[in-house]
C-alpha cells in the first residue's frame, strides 16, 4: 500500500511548519467563539459585516425552509431552480449594476465554471501571480494559454497583452487580494482590456458588501462599468450566508448556463439560503454604519501596531496581514496569542510566497474597539 509515502509527505510538511489542521467551533460564528472547548476572541473570520449570526438572517432562513424545504433536489437546469433563486439573481444583478446574474454553490465553483466556459485552446488567460488558488485552477482547467504577470504590474500586463494577437483574451484578478488585503488597480486594468480587446474577470470575494457605495463592491469603489467586465462575488463572507454569483451581460450568463460545468452538473443550493440572502442584501444596502465602524477599527489597529518588530502590510481593507517571515515564528506567535485567548491564523507557503509567512488579522463590524485594543496589547506584550 502507498500509505507510507503519504505519511512521509505529511511528516515533511509538519517539519517545515506547513501542516494544516482543522479546529472545531462549538458556538456560532462571531468575534467571541469557543474552539475545542476554549473561549477565544477571534480575528480570522471573513464575516466582515457580522451577519453570519444575524437574527434577521436566521429568521429569513427559518421562514425560507418552512416554505421551500431544506434541499433543492435537482440541478438548476432540471427542476432545482426555485423562485427565491430567481429573485436573488435579479436583485444581485441590479445591485452591482449588471444586466444579469447567475448563482453558483461556491466562489470556487463560479471561478472554475466561468473560465472553463469562456476560454479554451487557442485563447489566452492573463493572471496576477497572487490570484486566489481557485482562479489558478480555473485557468488550467480551461486549457487556454496562461500568462502570469507580477503582482499589480500593469506594465508587464500591457506587454503580455500586446504580444498576444490570436484568440480570446481574458484578464483575471482578485479585486481584494485575500492574503495581502490590497486592492487591484481595476480602473487601469479595464483601460488595458479596452485597448487590447480583452475581457476583465473580477473576483470580488472580499470586496462585495464592504467596498463601494452601499457595499456594492469594487466596481462601485472605482466607479467603473463596462460590458467587458465579468463580475464574481461570494455570498459567504460579508453577506454572511453561502454561495456566489456571477454578474455580466445576458449573453455571458446564457453561455454559462449552457457551458459552465460547475453550474450545469451540480445540485442547486437550497432555496432557503436564497431567502436568507435576499434579507442579507437589504442589510448590506443599508449597512453604511457597519462599514464606517469597520473602517474605524482598521485605522485603530494600524495605529496601535505601529512600531512593532513585525510590520503590517499595506492594506485599507478588513484584511490586515502582519508580516512575520519565518514559518515557525508565525506559528509560534499564533500559538502564543491562543494561549492569551486570541485566535489569529498563521498563513504560510504555499498559500503565500516563501519567506512571507504572516498572521492574517481580519476585522469585522461585529468587533468592538475594546476587542481591537486587546489584540494590540497582546501583540505588544509578545514583542517584548
Amino acid at each position: 500500500m502507498p500509505f507510507s509515502e503519504l505519511h512521509q509527505e505529511l511528516a515533511e510538511r509538519a517539519a517545515q511548519g506547513l501542516l494544516r489542521v482543522r479546529r472545531t467551533l462549538t458556538t456560532p460564528q462571531s468575534p467571541h467563539i469557543e474552539v475545542d472547548g476554549k473561549s477565544y476572541l477571534a480575528f480570522c473570520s471573513n464575516d466582515y459585516l457580522g451577519l453570519a449570526n444575524h437574527p434577521q438572517l436566521i429568521s429569513a432562513l427559518q421562514q425560507g425552509a418552512q416554505q421551500w424545504g431544506v434541499g433543492a433536489g435537482a440541478a438548476h437546469l432540471v427542476s432545482g431552480h426555485f423562485e427565491p433563486h430567481h429573485l436573488l439573481e435579479q436583485q444581485l444583478a441590479a445591485f452591482v449594476g449588471k444586466p444579469a446574474a447567475l448563482l453558483f454553490s461556491t466562489g470556487y465553483m463560479a471561478n472554475l465554471g466561468v473560465v472553463q466556459a469562456l476560454m479554451g485552446k487557442g485563447d489566452t488567460v492573463f493572471a496576477d501571480k497572487l490570484n486566489h488558488a481557485s482562479l489558478n485552477d480555473a485557468m488550467l482547467l480551461s486549457r487556454a494559454d496562461v500568462k502570469r504577470y507580477r503582482h499589480g504590474d500593469l506594465a508587464q500586463l500591457e506587454k503580455l497583452l500586446s504580444e498576444t494577437s490570436a484568440g480570446r483574451k481574458l484578464v483575471i484578478t482578485d479585486a481584494v487580494f485575500s492574503m495581502d488585503g490590497d486592492i487591484a488597480p481595476l480602473r487601469e486594468m479595464l483601460a488595458l482590456c479596452e485597448q487590447h480587446d480583452a475581457w476583465l474577470y473580477v473576483d470580488d470575494a472580499h470586496g462585495f458588501g464592504v467596498l463601494g457605495e452601499q457595499g456594492r463592491g469594487s466596481l462601485s469603489h472605482f466607479d467603473i462599468a463596462s460590458e467587458r467586465i465579468i463580475y464574481m462575488a461570494t455570498l459567504g463572507k460579508a453577506a454572511g450566508v453561502s454561495g456566489a454569483f456571477v454578474a455580466a451581460e445576458q449573453v455571458v450568463i446564457d453561455t454559462l448556463i449552457n457551458h459552465a460545468n460547475s453550474y450545469v452538473y451540480t445540485t442547486a443550493t437550497p432555496p432557503a439560503l436564497s431567502s436568507a440572502l435576499l434579507q442579507s442584501l437589504q442589510l448590506i444596502e443599508h449597512g453604511d454604519e457597519l462599514r464606517a465602524h469597520l473602517l474605524r477599527l482598521v485605522a485603530r489597529l494600524r495605529n496601535g501596531l505601529a512600531g512593532l518588530p513585525w510590520s503590517l502590510m499595506e492594506s485599507d481593507t478588513a484584511i490586515q496581514p502582519l508580516l512575520i517571515g519565518d514559518n515557525q515564528h508565525a506559528l509560534e506567535l499564533s500559538a502564543a496569542l491562543r494561549e492569551r485567548g486570541i485566535w489569529v491564523a498563521a498563513i504560510r507557503p504555499p498559500t503565500v510566497p516563501q519567506g512571507t509567512a504572516r498572521l492574517r488579522i481580519t476585522l469585522s463590524a461585529a468587533h468592538t474597539e475594546g476587542d481591537v485594543e486587546r489584540l494590540i496589547e497582546a501583540l505588544h506584550e509578545l514583542a517584548c
